[in-house]
């Protein structure tokens, strides 16, 4: 079984020749999506995945692998992911349509029965009793048929509808996972383009709405020191801390390695940097009490870079002076919230929307 404890520890040996030769002794095909489950299993930064894999006892077959890689990795599966969840939504309401078309055939074919029946009693004055019961009887058959489709046909479309809603459903979970990073599980770089660019699709919204971006102090030198899955872990915390300061309104998002930004609504200036002081300062004070040896890693500081919507003409310049107040916080030392001014420290900017598509 892959070895997983002294993995990152390891900085000596070739971890692709590693994992590669680990893949072929047990017989796993060397497929890209392969490659990724053996080398986070590897380097030991998916607990979950690692528990995962062991728990297959060695039974390592692509089937299973697959599933691992949908179950983990959902933001590199996302275009298959949902391009499934949309043909099967697409294959239910065909099927619901199918089932409308026969509902309507059946209900013009009772139609015909009846003008028929209509013409034949208004043509015919003198109609014997023999007659008349043949006639009841073919209506009767004719309903009671119409009856007993449009109960099977309205059961059908009850169970197309629950299967249709439950498509739907995992779409939206699927379509959620896509936009979560997986690491923190808050939003991720491609949820924050598009909910910042909902803010200037509103005049209205502009003058409620305000951005906070946020880095870690000296984080890379943490890593180097200390590893990647101790830096993990502050990652995750540091997301809790900055998750909870905003209200119901907020919307937090991962937008780099050690980069946060929260984007909140409804509060003023004065509030806004309230927000900003508060969330710092809750980082600065938490323990990170991490590993087996319980030693804290803390404290972990913050600096922060704060702009009101209605400073900026659109959402790239909102995100580039918000930008310029966070570089304007590093100027200062670091760990402290800066509000944009309009003669900005410096000229440091960098684009908002990584994911443009032109």
């Amino acid at each position: 079984m892959l070895q997983t404890s002294s993995a990152s520890n390891d900085r000596s040996g070739d971890i692709a020749t590693t994992i590669a030769d680990c893949m072929k002794r047990m017989g796993v095909v060397g497929l890209p999506r392969n490659y990724e489950i053996f080398y986070e299993v590897y380097a030991g930064s998916n607990r979950d995945l690692a528990r995962d894999f062991a728990a297959l006892e060695g039974r390592l077959t692509q089937d299973a692998l697959d599933k691992l890689a949908m179950k983990h990795f959902a933001q590199s599966n996302r275009d298959s992911i949902v391009e499934s969840a949309q043909n099967q939504i697409a294959i239910r309401a065909e099927e619901i349509l199918s089932l409308l078309g026969r509902e309507r055939s059946s209900l013009e074919k009772f139609g015909v029965i009846l003008d028929q029946t209509s013409n034949g009693l208004g043509s015919n004055a003198d109609l014997s009793r023999d007659i008349l019961c043949k006639i009841v009887g073919i209506m009767a058959a004719a309903t009671e048929t119409t009856i007993q489709q449009g109960r099977q046909i309205s059961q059908a479309m009850a169970e197309k509808s629950e299967e249709l809603e439950k498509m739907r459903s995992q779409l939206e979970q699927y379509k959620r996972l896509a936009d979560t990073d997986p690491l923190t599980k808050v939003w991720n770089r491609r949820a924050f383009d598009k909910r910042m660019a909902r803010i200037y699709d509103d005049p209205r919204s502009i003058m409620y709405h305000a951005l906070i971006l946020i880095d870690i102090d000296g984080f890379k030198s943490f890593n180097d020191q200390f590893g990647h899955p101790i830096g993990d872990r502050v990652l995750q915390i540091v997301a809790r801390l900055l998750k909870v300061q905003g209200n119901a309104d907020s919307f937090l998002a991962r937008t780099g390695g050690e980069e946060f930004a929260l984007i909140v609504y409804g509060l003023s200036e004065d509030a806004t940097m309230t927000l900003a002081e508060t969330a710092r300062a809750t980082v600065e004070q938490a323990e990170f009490v991490l590993g087996p040896s319980g030693r804290n890693y803390g404290p972990i500081r913050i600096s922060l870079g704060v702009c009101m919507a209605s400073e900026a003409n659109d959402a790239d310049d909102l995100y580039t002076k918000a930008d310029q107040a966070l570089y304007g916080s590093k100027l200062d030392g670091r760990n402290r919230a800066t509000l944009y001014s309009r003669n900005p420290k410096g000229s440091f900017a960098k684009n908002w929307l990584i994911y443009r598509k032109d």
